[in-house]
């Protein structure tokens, strides 16, 4: 290991996957992604980088006097790529010296693996989340336009990860909303 990456670790190395961002030259997130896998199939890293992805949607857009739309893929986060990853030296020195890749995200050069939090609130990938809440329970909401407000908890989603909470407004309107799981805190 590194010394950096043993400072940061100790002398333990982990051993569970974790999703990593990494910075890449701007409009470089394809080649960067594609160059990795090449990497990881030629050196034979299946086992220690499992997955690489840079997250996009599907927008599709009218042009004024056209009929047809225009649909494309839109970098969710342009200038990253999110590797899923057991950290060692080995494959910290091939992500890191992948052509096009700057450096892991965290501070100085020393990766920080996202929380299962971060990684379901990205869309990264699907986690199952454990929602320590139940019926009937106040929490708070913690992002949206409804951000600071409190409400009482209606029904939990497990599938969905969403919870329908009421909430009462100004001059004592009730009104209810569905939020994610990752939206919420307990109080």
């Amino acid at each position: 290991m590194t010394d950096e990456l043993r400072t940061h670790y100790g002398d333990e190395t982990p051993t569970d996957p974790r999703w990593y961002v990494v910075h890449t030259y701007s409009g470089y997130e394809n080649k960067v992604k594609e160059d990795l896998e090449k990497t990881i199939e030629n050196r034979g890293l299946k086992d220690l980088i499992l997955e690489v992805k840079y997250p996009t949607e599907t927008v599709t857009e009218y042009k004024e006097g056209s009929k047809k739309p225009k649909t494309y893929e839109h970098k969710i986060y342009p200038g990253y790529v999110m590797v899923k990853m057991i950290m060692t030296d080995k494959t910290w020195y091939v992500v890191r010296n992948t052509s096009g890749v700057t450096g892991f995200v965290g501070p100085g050069s020393k990766p920080i693996p996202l929380t299962d939090e971060e990684v379901a609130g990205m869309g990264i990938e699907r986690i199952q989340l454990k929602l320590d809440v139940e019926i009937g329970e106040e929490v708070r909401i913690m992002t949206g336009p409804f951000n600071g407000f409190t409400g009482k908890v209606l029904s939990i989603d497990p599938e969905n990860q969403e919870v329908k909470l009421l909430l009462k407004l100004f001059m004592g309107k009730e009104s209810s909303i569905d939020l994610k799981f990752t939206d919420i805190q307990k109080l």
